[in-house]
């Protein structure tokens, strides 16, 4: 994916009014009304334009600087009108059509339904093995007693006589540069071309009504704090019989009392005695998959990481899965009894070395170091 600040030809410390500049700048360049037939000029302004969306949202450019994705939209309100599309750019600067005249401008008919976002909390052990989770969020639903329509029972909806069923309204405009026609939604219609003589009482004429709605979903092995799942069609619906948005699925994963997770790794400090790492030990431990045997070499230094292939996270969406590193920590004991304390003894005689805290003179540390 190409990098929005360099589509918008600004630094990424630009400012939002630079950043609005620069944008409409190159709308203006590259616009299809002024560059008719050019399908590189076309493509490029749809790019600059989706780059826009993303960087004129405080929210979606911090996501976007940290996470270098455009994924996850922060959608709160279930009647708002939801990711803004080429049209609302446009409404914002040019008052609902392109600055050459004759551009896009809303819709008409039913319109699409607002994406909403949620947060699905998972412990490591469900985003390792993936898991089903029930979502419970508010939303707008289909009205059943106007059957999404508006209308009241019994009546129906009528052609906007304002626009003529066309849904916008066009005017022409003198300037220096000559005549420039723009279009804009109808205002009595919302620009849908339809209206509601006889609004529906449970709805008031919207088509929708808000509820809190439960669904169940499959979260798949491999998922990250971060990531963004999109469930098509879950979204909100869309006002008098529109289709619904999409539902996005944020996921946040609490951290592991044991193990770490490094991409696709996880990582386990592993705490051993003296005796097994100096003597070897095997140990069957659990991987947050199925269990598996740790084999400590005789003479494992504290530190040493031992690696176990294909224990760690599946890959998302892909084939294999990472793998456990297991960090050796070699644990000194502090409370040996006088048995053990005998037997400590013992082995550093018998390895010649140094113990004890017993007081002596710094003649007799010099004498013994002389004499070795």
């Amino acid at each position: 994916m190409e990098d929005l600040y360099e589509l918008l030809e600004v630094d990424p410390d630009a400012s939002a009014e630079e950043i609005k500049r620069s944008y409409r700048r190159l709308a203006m360049q590259y616009h299809p009304d002024a560059n008719p037939g050019d399908e590189v000029a076309e493509a490029r302004f749809k790019q600059i334009a989706a780059a826009y969306e993303v960087l004129s949202d405080p929210d979606r450019r911090a996501r976007y600087d940290r996470f270098g994705t455009t994924g996850g939209f922060d959608i709160g309100d279930p009647f708002g009108s939801g990711p803004g599309g080429l049209g609302d750019l446009f409404e914002a600067f040019f008052g609902g059509a392109g600055p050459f005249g004759g551009g896009r401008v809303q819709p008409r008919g039913p319109q699409r339904g607002p994406d909403i976002q949620v947060v699905a909390t998972l412990d490591l052990r469900e985003a390792v093995s993936g898991v089903q989770r029930d979502l419970t969020f508010q939303t707008a639903l289909s009205c059943e007693d106007c059957t999404g329509t508006g209308a009241q029972p019994g009546t129906s909806v009528e052609r906007c006589g304002e626009c003529e069923g066309s849904g916008e309204v066009r005017s022409v405009r003198q300037t220096v540069l000559g005549q420039i026609v723009t279009a804009a939604p109808c205002r009595r219609c919302g620009g849908v071309g339809e209206v509601v003589e006889a609004p529906c009482a449970t709805c008031d004429g919207d088509g929708r009504v808000l509820r809190d709605l439960t669904i169940t979903t499959d979260i798949p092995a491999g998922v990250d704090t971060g990531t963004t799942l999109r469930l098509t069609g879950r979204g909100a619906a869309g006002p008098r019989g529109g289709p619904p948005g999409d539902l996005y699925v944020r996921i946040d994963v609490r951290p592991h009392e044991r193990f770490d997770r490094d991409g696709i790794d996880l990582v386990e400090r592993r705490r051993v005695s003296v005796s097994q790492a100096t003597l070897g030990a095997r140990l069957l431990i659990d991987t947050l998959g199925d269990p598996a045997d740790l084999t400590i070499p005789p003479g494992t230094q504290h530190g040493t990481v031992i690696t176990l292939k294909g224990h760690g996270v599946p890959r998302l969406n892909g084939r294999g899965r990472g793998n456990l590193r297991v960090v050796v920590e070699v644990v000194v004991p502090t409370d040996l009894s006088e048995e053990e304390s005998e037997l400590y003894q013992r082995l550093a005689e018998l390895r010649d070395e140094e113990v004890g805290m017993a007081d002596r003179g710094f003649k007799d540390w010099i004498r013994d170091a002389l004499q070795r």
